[in-house]
């Protein structure tokens, strides 16, 4: 397609532990268009941030080690770049913002030190240059008094003002893709909606794509075009965010819904809890990752592992076999 932006084919990543094999990515494929909104959700541990760090070649080796798999960013597979090519790719074409500002941001430089490096390195500004444009970012992104504030240190921004400086710095170089993870966990409910509302006008005035990572299906609610349901490792449902948050076909998926509390519910109405753990994902088994905890579950779910299929709706695409009865498309 003339819009891909990104295209990954079969993404694996692994890490070699003490306990064993860590099956952390299994095979993961799908595109993305130019001015995306993707969020990528499911629990703790599924694979979503892993993912990402593996198309950024990220993963730190030993332990980690993408196996396989193919990343497609305007013509080139960043897989096969070379050390210097991905570098410049990082920061410059695809730009990511990391779940804790505080760990993020090093206390010993200032902030605007920091976003000054990321402009003089990919767009060859002066300090001078990268000055103003750095101001201009912090302004762009809520920071009050922003030319005031380029001296200060991470430890004198509020959690939610190092939240809007690390995506000034993202920004800084005008990204194709940003890649957000999970970056309003550490915020209260306030500056999260604060934040989410930045990125979706940031994304309509520069036009980039945006990859939104998550356990807050809220958000991604609010917020995303598409979204991709993780489980273990695997994409189990992917879709337009208005098909799968109305007719969810994947148990998980439903599962997740089930849990989120809603205003248009009967008082008294009880939140769904999905039995049992997660998979140990060194010894993942045989079939459907997600069938121990499935209440739809049969001989074959325990056999075979099922591949994303199109549903009644040919963009909207699952990863079950019974997707059909989960739908209530045929009696069981």
């Amino acid at each position: 397609m003339e819009n891909t932006l990104l295209e990954i084919k079969n993404l694996t990543t692994r890490f070699y532990t003490e306990d064993g094999v860590v099956r952390a990515v299994n095979g993961v494929s799908y595109s993305m268009q130019q001015g995306d909104i993707l969020g990528v959700v499911g629990e703790s541990g599924c694979g979503k941030s892993v993912h990402a760090l593996s198309l950024m070649r990220l993963i730190p080796y030993p332990p980690g080690k993408i196996e396989a798999g193919e990343v497609w960013f305007n013509g080139r597979d960043l897989l096969k770049v070379n050390a210097s090519e991905i570098r410049n790719i990082r920061g410059g074409s695809i730009a990511m913002v990391f779940q804790d500002p505080m760990t993020s941001l090093n206390p010993v430089h200032t902030v605007g030190f920091q976003i000054n490096e990321a402009i003089i390195q990919h767009l060859g500004m002066d300090k001078k240059q990268a000055t103003e444009r750095t101001i201009e970012l912090l302004t762009l992104v809520g920071i009050p008094d922003a030319r005031s504030r380029i001296n200060d240190y991470p430890h004198q921004f509020s959690g939610g003002m190092r939240q809007r400086a690390m995506i000034a710095m993202g920004l800084s170089c005008e990204p194709q893709l940003l890649i957000a993870d999970e970056p309003t966990t550490a915020l209260d409910v306030t500056i999260q909606a604060q934040i989410v509302d930045l990125v979706r006008r940031l994304q309509e005035e520069l036009g980039m794509a945006v990859m939104w990572i998550t356990h807050d299906l809220g958000v991604v609610a609010e917020l995303a075009h598409k979204i991709n349901v993780m489980y273990a490792g695997y994409i189990v449902e992917r879709g337009d965010v208005l098909d799968i948050y109305k007719q969810p076909r994947h148990p998980y998926t439903i599962g997740l819904l089930g849990s989120l509390p809603r205003l248009d519910e009967a008082p008294g109405t009880r939140l769904v809890s999905i039995p049992g753990l997660p998979p140990d994902q060194t010894r993942l088994p045989l079939g459907c990752s997600f069938a121990p905890r499935c209440n739809y579950v049969n001989e074959q779910c325990l056999q075979e592992l099922p591949e994303l299929e199109a549903t009644e709706k040919g963009n909207h695409m699952v990863a079950c076999w019974r997707w059909e009865y989960v739908a209530g498309i045929q009696s069981l």
